[in-house]
């Protein structure tokens, strides 16, 4: 029995790509890896409800730190009984720290090593957001996962800024498990940085991995720079990850970058893609992505894609989801977002499946001749 209340469990590594299949176990239940968690930021998966992203087969999603910081307020959730009786969400839950969206609102000049200095996208008003109030907030929220306040580089970053930004989140995350007053109920994990060199990478895995924590993340990585540049990263960084832990891998969730991801050793995965697009009127399929709302789908009464099982494809044209759209009615985003939820879902399982079958890289040739029309 692992010591902490997250742990991996490691089945099957695929003889073809090298691929893990595995299990990660939470208070809150267990999920299949590798995995992508659907992001509910303001402790809702956008136009969704719970059951409905659990019908769809997802048992994690993820929930942002920040936005729930300035909106109810942690102190709010906490009274509630915590995020998963404040939203109904019975599976497990993982917490950013709020640094990713902090870092946005705020200029290089108003990160110090005591925190980020910034102002509110609600109101303007200031605050301060440091690695104890980080720890605090999520303590409140009571997620199964939570992550250490990291500062995440944009991209480029000069080596020496770089360097100097790994450091910091390393000190950081010292100041994370002393702050962290969960530990029997919520897993902490750091996060490893280093911009896009390997140098920096190799540092910084040594750095993180040296303290003794139940999972460990890749920042700092699709946030602009060339899709082979991160493979490059992940590749120079995941054998230095310890192979007993969950290995997760931030804001990516494109199916090119969740494949290539788990050939790399990837276990977890997160991204706002799926509603993001949906609300735009843009569906993902094996086909590539379509976009429900141009004017070729006026007179299309096929489903979005042919064989799919989600609720959207099982019940409704391209033709009727075009016209919702249109007519600014809800119920078309909220299709689309449930099929492109429900493609990235059973697209990891069929990665599970190929990777339980030892033939992921064949997999992956397949899906991409069609996904890229090759």
């Amino acid at each position: 029995m692992s010591k902490f209340p997250v742990y991996y469990e490691h089945i099957h590594t695929c003889k073809q790509s090298g691929a893990r299949l595995g299990r990660v176990h939470t208070p809150h239940g267990t999920f299949d890896t590798p995995v992508f968690m659907p992001v509910g930021t303001q402790a809702t998966i956008k136009g969704m409800s719970p059951d409905e992203v659990e019908s769809m087969g997802a048992r994690i999603i993820l929930s942002n730190t920040y936005h729930l910081w300035m909106r109810p307020g942690n102190e709010i959730v906490k009274k509630a009984g915590g995020l998963h009786t404040f939203m109904n969400w019975e599976h497990s839950i993982l917490t950013d720290s709020g640094g990713f969206q902090v870092f946005s609102l705020a200029r290089p000049k108003d990160i110090t090593e005591e925190g980020v200095h910034f102002k509110s996208h609600i109101d303007g008003s200031a605050h301060l957001l440091t690695p104890e109030l980080s720890m605090k907030i999520q303590n409140d929220l009571g997620s199964d996962i939570i992550m250490a306040f990291d500062e995440c580089c944009a991209w480029p970053s000069e080596h020496r800024y770089a360097q100097k930004s790994l450091e910091r989140t390393t000190r950081w995350l010292e100041r994370c498990i002393k702050a962290h007053e969960r530990p029997q109920d919520q897993a902490l994990f750091g996060i490893i940085q280093g911009s896009c060199y390997a140098d920096l990478r190799k540092q910084s895995a040594k750095e993180i991995t040296s303290f003794d924590l139940p999972g460990y993340a890749i920042g700092g990585l699709s946030v602009g720079e060339p899709a082979e540049l991160m493979y490059e990263m992940l590749e120079e960084t995941v054998p230095l990850m310890p192979e007993d832990k969950p290995r997760y891998l931030m804001g990516v969730g494109t199916p090119d970058y969740l494949i290539e991801g788990a050939i790399r050793g990837i276990d977890m995965f997160d991204c706002v893609l799926p509603t993001r697009i949906g609300r735009n009127g843009t569906v993902l399929t094996h086909d590539g992505r379509l976009i429900v709302r141009d004017k070729k789908s006026a007179e299309d009464f096929r489903p979005i894609e042919e064989g799919c099982t989600c609720y959207a494809c099982q019940n409704y044209s391209r033709a009727y989801i075009r016209h919702l759209l249109k007519a600014g009615e809800m119920f078309g985003l909220r299709l689309c977002s449930w099929h492109n939820i429900h493609f990235l879902l059973h697209l990891m399982e069929d990665v599970r499946k190929a990777i339980a079958e030892d033939r992921l890289l064949d997999f992956r040739d397949e899906f991409f001749e069609r996904y890229y029309h090759k």
